[in-house]
């Protein structure tokens, strides 16, 4: 069975716990921190993949780790996880909670790329005046400095980006001038 589908299926089984224990938020939250730590430590899959370190000692180094931080549905389900030997399907699961999440609230993830730090309010702004746009109730946005833009925004929601920074613009110009000669 393909990693995505394990995914689905994980991510699919941990949404409806936390609908029912109505956590959603906190249990989004859990898994982008689990997200970022097996992302900033590569050598923690190797570890956990590694076929000569037993799974009693693989699940005890999962539970001292994240105990404290992590929501116990959420730690039972990396423990599963480690159990089935599925570790290597934690990013696509949290992405896929973080998808069924979106969906159920009415939201989108997006990153806004800009010359320098756009305030809470221009966030918020932004935010309001695209969710209307594509259908959503509102935006989390993530504000990233890109210095090439020149000026203006680009906004990246999935695989649709919405380009109003002086650099795309310039381009434009450019592609317009080069097809009229």
């Amino acid at each position: 069975m393909s990693n995505e589908i394990v995914a689905k299926r994980y991510a699919s089984a941990l949404f409806q716990i936390a609908l029912e224990q109505e956590s959603l938020q906190a249990f989004e939250e859990d898994l982008k921190v689990v997200k970022q730590v097996f992302r900033s430590n590569p050598k923690l899959i190797a570890m956990l993949n590694h076929p000569k370190i037993s799974v009693n000692e693989k699940k005890s180094l999962v539970q001292s780790g994240f105990a404290s931080l992590l929501n116990p549905a959420v730690l039972n389900t990396l423990s599963l996880l480690v159990d089935r030997n599925r570790i290597d399907v934690i990013n696509e699961m949290a992405d896929e909670f973080t998808r069924l999440s979106n969906e159920k609230s009415g939201t989108e993830d997006g990153i806004v790329y800009s010359v320098r730090i756009l305030s809470n309010e221009e966030l918020n702004e932004l935010s309001v005046a695209f969710a209307k746009k594509i259908g959503k109730k509102a935006l989390r946005l993530e504000n990233v400095i890109d210095q090439s833009l020149v000026g203006g925004v680009k906004i990246r929601m999935g695989n649709r980006i919405y380009d109003g920074s002086i650099s795309g613009k310039l381009e434009r110009i450019e592609r317009t001038l080069v097809k009229r000669t």
